[in-house]
């Protein structure tokens, strides 16, 4: 067994191997056989199959400057996407508590608490006072 891992290690000399694109990949890839499994369709089979086939081709690919390019472009993606959720979170929260209100005088938003009635509020950039029901 120890032979073989000796071989491996041997041949993955100079090749990219795996990184967090291809756990993502191999993820999708699961999903994709699962759900034609369910489904019973054979495009998401070759979905899967395609990217199957792209991922092992990463894997041993030798351009490794390309790879990791790739990778670098993945993750600029993800980091994007996982802070518009959180962004998106923050904002229900903040919507939960609060009403955002535009000055009518400058476009600038204002905070105000839920529940206070009918309220002057004053803009901070601007300094126009308008009446809003929080």
């Amino acid at each position: 067994m120890d032979r073989w891992r000796q071989k491996l290690q041997h041949f993955m000399i100079g090749r990219y191997g795996v990184d967090q694109l291809a756990r993502f990949l191999s993820g999708c890839i699961l999903v994709l056989l699962l759900c034609s499994l369910v489904l019973r369709t054979h495009i998401l089979y070759w979905a899967a199959l395609a990217l199957l086939v792209y991922s092992y081709f990463r894997m041993f690919s030798r351009n490794i400057s390309a790879r990791f390019r790739e990778n670098e472009r993945y993750l600029r993606w993800r980091f994007q996407a996982t802070e518009q959720v959180k962004r998106r979170r923050a904002q229900a929260v903040q919507a939960w508590k609060y009403h955002i209100y535009k000055c009518p005088g400058c476009g600038q938003k204002i905070r105000i608490p839920r529940g206070k009635g009918r309220i002057s509020i004053h803009c901070p950039k601007c300094h126009r006072d308008f009446i809003k029901r929080s």
